[in-house]
């Protein structure tokens, strides 16, 4: 059986994840830093699906943290086979009104965990000579919407370079770009959505299937639904100034309130 390990495994998209691959017979490596929970989510998905999960409680963005889950990628008597960077946050404010404490927060745990586990995974992979990493990023990614974007922006660009120096190897690499997905997010942001249109929505376990799908394809960057597809296929012909107008009012009117 092959094993995957997802970091911000317990909710939203790392938890559809998490349920996806223990229903196709993955064992697993849960990572969070909530112990209780991923002590719950791991006899829940072993119990139901018969796999074994591993609990690894681990904060991205520490330094320690980031390196508890690096070794794990590293240890080749139990290797991971597919690796899914899902941990992230986001800030509720605009560019100065969030403290640089947390936006260097934001920043620790959106690059430099996504770029140091990125490189203990596919390390290991490579020298197997098979293997898989999702970087979960977001449509935000492709328009000038603050922080949030600019990091995700940063996780596509490296994902689409990391992907192209190790073709040929058998280790894929893509990029999930996902809309608006009902999670923990939100709330956990103080981020209000009531006044998010309903079809801006996307569901988890869908958004998860699409996703994986489009990894088994060998495509290096995945935008998981039609509507948001046709959406970015705009962002690419208007210009940058007036998109920037756009996503700033776009921003205040379905973002933080």
């Amino acid at each position: 059986m092959t094993t995957a390990l997802i970091t911000g495994s317990t909710a939203g998209i790392g938890a559809a994840f998490a349920r996806r691959l223990a229903a196709d017979g993955h064992n697993l490596v849960l990572v969070a830093r909530d112990t209780k929970r991923l002590r719950e989510q791991a006899t829940e998905l072993h119990d139901r699906h018969g796999i074994e999960a591993e609990v690894l409680t681990a904060d991205l963005a520490t330094d320690d943290g980031i390196e508890a889950v690096a070794g794990r990628l590293a240890d080749r008597r139990n290797p991971v086979d597919l690796l899914i960077n899902n941990a992230g946050f986001g800030n509720k404010g605009r560019y100065l009104d969030v403290s640089m404490a947390d936006e260097l927060r934001m920043l620790k745990v959106h690059c430099e965990a996504v770029l140091r586990l990125t490189s203990a995974a596919t390390e290991a992979m490579r020298e197997r000579g098979r293997g898989g990493v999702v970087n979960v990023a977001s449509v935000a990614a492709f328009v000038p919407r603050g922080t949030y974007g600019a990091s995700k922006a940063w996780v596509v660009q490296f994902t689409q370079g990391a992907a192209r120096d190790l073709a040929g190897t058998g280790v894929r690499l893509m990029a999930l770009c996902p809309g608006f997905v009902r999670t923990e997010f939100h709330d956990r942001a103080g981020m209000g959505t009531d006044n998010i249109p309903s079809w801006m929505w996307l569901d988890a376990d869908k958004l998860v299937t699409a996703a994986l799908t489009d990894l088994s394809r060998g495509r290096t960057v995945s935008i998981p639904d039609p509507r948001y597809k046709a959406l970015m296929g705009v962002v690419k012909v208007v210009p940058r100034g007036l998109l920037g107008g756009i996503s700033s009012k776009t921003g205040r009117k379905y973002g933080p309130q």
